[in-house]
């Protein structure tokens, strides 16, 4: 299991998660069209070329869903009692078809459960940064976690 009990957490504890991802167009089409969300910017050629960005937007609820998927193999995988919220969702740069991802995570900070003996808060502060250094998207994600034992 990769995901860390409450215990194993340290406010400061730094990672750079390896998996990345090159974001492609069946990606961005099919959450798209999954999600049921008809904006233009991101499902029509013609319509993005004419708007200030010049191509196709991709999908920032996509973009938020990846960011908090490339960190859970080294967070919570196996340890997650349940998301609890997500904070200061900000997307300060567009990513583009093509754009390849990696994330971040801190953990920002550690509570203790009062309603969940068996199980702690973590919150992790999450940054998606493209192939430019550029960050485009960061949140805080609150958890709750399993305790070892």
């Amino acid at each position: 299991m990769a995901g860390r009990f409450f215990e194993e957490w340290t406010v400061g504890d730094r990672m750079e998660h390896e998996i990345r991802r090159t974001v492609t167009e069946t990606d961005n089409l099919l959450f798209s069209t999954m999600t049921h969300n008809p904006q233009p910017l991101h499902l029509d050629a013609e319509f993005a070329r004419e708007s200030e960005f010049g191509q196709i937007l991709v999908n920032g609820t996509f973009t938020f869903a990846l960011m908090v998927g490339l960190s859970v193999g080294d967070t919570t995988l196996g340890t997650l009692v349940a998301n609890l919220g997500y904070d200061k969702l900000v997307m300060p740069k567009p990513v583009f078809i093509g754009d390849t991802m990696r994330a971040t995570s801190e953990v920002a900070e550690l509570k203790e459960s009062k309603s969940r003996p068996n199980a702690g808060i973590v919150t992790f502060a999450h940054e998606l940064i493209n192939q430019r250094g550029e960050v485009v998207c960061r949140c805080l994600r609150t958890a709750l976690v399993k305790r070892r034992g």
